[in-house]
């Protein structure tokens, strides 16, 4: 233990500088994620023609080995941080658009009819039936994503764009466990951390009659 605290005395400039790093990588990652996995979601759950394939396109890259993909990306992209949010994103796509379409293909027809039957447009039965009781399942999806883009980002540092994989790493070239530690905690923390403000966020906008918790 003593080791440990010393090491994160020793090296706090590293670890700060690639835990605010890690914190950027991983939140735009998700962000342009889901900007990019909840209207696919939308998409293929109103036209299910398209679920099989897009579904299964977001399955298919999310199957790649983590180390070939950002191996793949560097001849196209080069290395830099441009390299590693791309690769994050593609693995964020997945939870979020599948979740997505459960979310809103599981809506009580019966609700959706009564909301057709008041006059709705599709665009209103969306935003105030379909939305708010997939909404838990979407928040399920989008926690997932958040957790797997957090641990893929350490591989960030193969391809130069820093993270709290440059601390894990340093500590495995020098056999320094302590200093692995201190690059391994953190990326714990920070998952746990993003899936309770999203916990939060999911309570505080799901309606009272849909949340039961």
């Amino acid at each position: 233990m003593s080791n440990f605290l010393e090491t994160i005395s020793s090296r706090s400039d590293l670890i700060t500088e690639a835990f605010f790093q890690h914190i950027y990588l991983s939140f735009v990652a998700l962000a342009i994620g889901i900007l990019i996995a909840l209207p696919a979601g939308i998409l293929v759950a109103r036209y299910h023609r398209f679920a099989e394939p897009i579904i299964g396109v977001t399955a298919v890259l999310q199957t790649i080995p983590s180390l070939a993909l950002f191996g793949f990306l560097v001849p196209l992209i080069g290395i830099g941080s441009k390299t590693a949010l791309i690769a994050l994103v593609i693995y964020a796509l997945l939870p979020i658009v599948r979740n997505t379409y459960a979310g809103l293909t599981s809506a009580d027809e019966s609700i959706i009819e009564a909301g057709r039957g008041m006059g709705m447009t599709p665009n209103q039965i969306l935003k105030k039936i379909e939305l708010p009781i997939a909404l838990p399942v979407i928040m399920a999806g989008i926690r997932t994503a958040t957790v797997l883009t957090v641990g893929i980002a350490t591989l960030a540092t193969f391809v130069g764009a820093g993270g709290l994989g440059d601390v894990i790493y340093r500590g495995l070239q020098s056999y320094n466990n302590a200093l692995v530690l201190a690059g391994a905690l953190p990326v714990a923390l920070l998952a746990i951390m993003f899936d309770l403000v999203l916990k939060w966020v999911e309570k505080r906008v799901t309606p009272k009659g849909i949340n039961n918790q």
